[in-house]
């Protein structure tokens, strides 16, 4: 019985910071939106404008990052393992990939821009297919 209080208490906890963590992402990919469109539409390049809604992003940026670490502090072992294991790949190969890319775009061995998107996609996709397969194969 005590077990179960246990992984009851830490299922609980782990949906308070999985929903906290949504939370901060939302915010963050909002005030993202804003910082990247606001000068296009709402306010025409006023550049305190636009410093000030970058330093907001930046804000809600670091609340992210903290509620993302308190979301893997509060993780079993196991999901923790999954986690670091899918972060060092995603890590390594934005790095390297990021890299080669870029210097792709800088010897003009390609006929386009280099962009940071292509390479926040690239992490995305390494990341969330890192967390299934650590998943399968633990679990």
């Amino acid at each position: 019985m005590n077990q179960q209080a246990t992984n009851g208490g830490r299922a609980a906890r782990n949906r308070k910071d999985t929903l906290n963590l949504a939370g901060w992402t939302g915010a963050w990919l909002v005030s993202l939106a804003i910082a990247t469109f606001g000068p296009l539409v709402a306010w025409n390049g006023v550049v305190p404008m636009t410093m000030a809604a970058i330093i907001v992003n930046l804000g809600i940026g670091v609340g992210m990052i903290v509620a993302n670490k308190r979301h893997l502090r509060g993780l079993d072992e196991l999901d923790q393992k999954i986690q670091l294991e899918a972060m060092a790949l995603t890590l390594g190969i934005a790095l390297v990939v990021g890299l080669a890319y870029s210097l792709l775009d800088v010897t003009n061995v390609v006929p386009f821009d280099a962009e940071i998107s292509h390479l926040v996609t690239l992490m995305g996709m390494t990341y969330g297919i890192a967390v299934a397969v650590g998943r399968r194969c633990y679990q």
